[in-house]
């Protein structure tokens, strides 16, 4: 398969922080990569140097076919980044500000009405088209900011978090356009995320911490990197029935999701082998076995950092 971007060594130092430390990584063309981590990782860093606004201290970055430190304008001809922040025109309108960015990358006018007309539809702004930007709901934000980075047409599009802080509905509106920009225009997407759940919504994830990945592959691929089993459990209270069940031999890890707790053994437990071995007070309403989560992975990754990445 086709790669769209590839990093070898990457590197950017501020001071003594190493922001990204030797990033080695492959992005599939006509995929959604997923940059998955907590703040601090290096995400922003890295996608801020692959679309050319920061130079690597070490290491090579090509992005479409283009070199990123000697051709740093050749590349955001081919790209479309979304910030963090949005970045647009608060007292322009929606549809003022996407003909503003067409004008930008020098789309001729007589394409941006069709443009335009296919985005408005595309994200559900027609019916706003005419409110100014700043009167928008950040969801509503996030998607003309989605809108303005598409506008052009590019062939890779890069996003930093871009859905944080906006609502669930929204999220999911989001996310199905990005589905979207790429089963219909083989587009290649590459977002970061501070959110496990969308890791699955990737068809490939990269996991990074401290400057670095930790490893990388479908999600499929990364759940088997996660040993023995991975069971759902309902008990109550929570946070002592996750205390009483790490004490117990066999079990791995122990963390908590909403109101369950994932636990991860060596062997299969049923209700009944579990419930002898809590404590009076903890009462156990269910168990049961499931796939790992993206954070399943990720925690096993945290865990055993120094294995895998050595």
């Amino acid at each position: 398969m086709q790669e769209a971007i590839v990093t070898t060594g990457l590197t950017r130092t501020f001071g003594e922080i190493r922001a990204v430390d030797g990033l080695s990584m492959s992005v599939p063309a006509g995929r959604i990569y997923g940059l998955v981590g907590p703040d601090g990782a290096g995400k922003t860093t890295t996608l801020r140097i692959l679309c050319g606004a920061l130079l690597p201290d070490a290491g090579q970055a090509i992005v479409a076919g283009v070199d990123v430190a000697r051709d740093p304008e050749g590349v955001r001809r081919r790209i479309g980044y979304m910030p963090q922040r949005f970045s647009l025109y608060g007292d322009l309108t929606v549809a003022e500000n996407m003909r503003f960015f067409a004008d930008i990358y020098g789309v001729p006018r007589a394409e941006q009405g069709a443009l335009m007309e296919r985005l408005l539809a595309f994200s559900r702004l027609g019916p706003f088209q005419n409110r100014r930007a700043e009167a928008l709901s950040g969801g509503m934000k996030q998607k003309l900011a989605l809108a303005c980075a598409l506008i052009h047409r590019p062939d890779v599009l890069m996003l930093d978090e871009p859905t944080t802080g906006v609502d669930p509905v929204s999220r999911r509106e989001f996310w199905d356009i990005l589905r979207d920009a790429v089963n219909r225009d083989g587009m290649t997407v590459l977002v970061s995320t501070p959110y496990m759940d969308e890791a699955d919504r990737c068809h490939y994830v990269g996991f990074m911490r401290a400057g670095k990945l930790m490893a990388s592959g479908t999600p499929r691929d990364l759940q088997k990197l996660v040993p023995g089993v991975v069971l759902e459990v309902h008990a109550r209270p929570l946070h002592e029935a996750q205390a009483a069940l790490q004490r117990i031999a066999g079990v791995r890890d122990v963390q908590i999701f909403g109101d369950r707790l994932h636990l991860v053994s060596g062997e299969p437990i049923d209700a009944d082998a579990l419930r002898p071995r809590l404590p009076a007070d903890v009462t156990l309403a269910s168990v049961r076995r499931v796939p790992p989560t993206m954070e399943d992975v990720f925690m096993h990754l945290q865990h055993n950092s120094d294995k895998v990445m050595g």
